[in-house]
């Protein structure tokens, strides 16, 4: 099994070292629990009151309006459960796992322990083709290498990935929603039997409530609007922090701090994209230190650039709309070769 998300690596070099001291002496690592109690209390309670409102609107196409904002409070709450599976708010796992059912598997039908474990693999090799679960082969191709061995359907996405990147995404939602209802069917998972229960009672309230509210009709309407932009925004939060950066394969000898540095993208823009993004704008700073708490990783960005800048290791951050243009441009540079397949040499 993987290291535990906030665990650090063994050997880190001593160039991180050095940075990790200088972060410890800026407070950084300490703990913020204020911060967290107000944030489980504000999205708590944009939570129950988004369904609260949706029961007292009752049956009109209006609902679609509730189902966008549905969408955005469904991504905070898996935003505060990322921070969660980091240790971010506890410091040792049962209440860290505890809380994490909660808002995962309760509030939004998504398996914690699945994504828990996927993430941490992300985290420990992020961008490699091999290791990291997020860059696997598939629907969409990462790089020219995973273009070649493409077979079947793959190739047909492959050539055309970057312009359905973001359609794609819209099924994002109803993904986590599946990956997390094939963790449970199988067995090996710990805490099967808690998580399917969790998962079962989501499934069943969520569409009974729906369906109760609403006519048929509108309930499956709304059931999707809910699903396609909770993906949708999702993915337009996860994919400018690695898509597009270097990916790897094979053994390559990076310290951990290049590693992380070179293969993630920050993104800039004030306090909104701060909130929009739950602080994962700063996936440098993050992946360098995940069991920082998020309002102190925008305090860590100058400390950690300043130190890159030092040592001559690349620090690339962008913004918003220029991150999903350096994403989708190496989409499309990655599918060039089943665009324009070169035909076999003559031996």
């Amino acid at each position: 099994m993987p290291t535990a998300l906030t665990e650090r690596p063994a050997k880190t070099g001593s160039d991180f070292a050095e940075l990790n001291r200088r972060i410890n002496e800026a407070g950084l690592m300490r703990r913020r629990p204020r911060y967290y109690v107000l944030r489980f209390s504000l999205i708590g309670a944009l939570y129950v009151g988004t369904w609260v409102s949706f029961a007292l609107i009752g049956d009109t196409w209006l609902q679609m309006l509730t189902a966008v904002v549905l969408a955005v409070v469904s991504a905070q709450v898996a935003l505060l459960g990322h921070d969660i599976a980091h240790r971010q708010v506890f410091r040792t796992r049962t209440p860290s796992e505890r809380t994490g059912f909660f808002t995962g598997n309760l509030a939004n039908g998504m398996g914690y322990g699945w994504w828990n474990d996927k993430h941490t693999r992300h985290h420990a090799n992020p961008n490699h083709e091999e290791l990291d679960p997020d860059v696997s082969p598939g629907l969409f191709v990462w790089s020219k290498r995973q273009a070649g061995i493409a077979q079947g359907i793959d190739r047909f996405f492959g050539k055309y990935q970057a312009q359905l990147f973001f359609p794609i995404l819209t099924l994002e939602g109803l993904n986590l929603n599946w990956s997390g209802i094939k963790s449970v069917l199988k067995p090996g998972l710990k805490h099967r039997a808690l998580e399917a229960s969790l998962l079962a009672v989501h499934f069943i309230a969520y569409t009974a409530g729906v369906f109760l509210v609403l006519s048929p009709g509108k309930a499956i309407v709304f059931i999707l609007v809910h699903k396609a932009l909770w993906g949708l925004y999702m993915g337009s939060i996860f994919a400018p922090n690695h898509k597009g950066m270097p990916t790897f394969a094979g053994k390559q000898e990076l310290d951990f701090l290049r590693k992380q540095v070179l293969t993630s993208r920050n993104v800039r823009g004030g306090r909104v994209i701060d909130a929009a993004m739950g602080g994962l704008n700063y996936q440098i700073e993050h992946h360098l230190f995940p069991g920082m708490p998020s309002p102190h990783l925008g305090k860590a960005q100058p400390i950690v650039r300043e130190f890159c800048e030092e040592k001559g290791i690349p620090y690339h951050e962008t913004g918003l709309i220029r991150s999903w243009k350096e994403a989708l441009t190496e989409l499309h540079r990655n599918g060039e070769p089943l665009r324009n397949p070169q035909p076999a040499k003559a031996l």
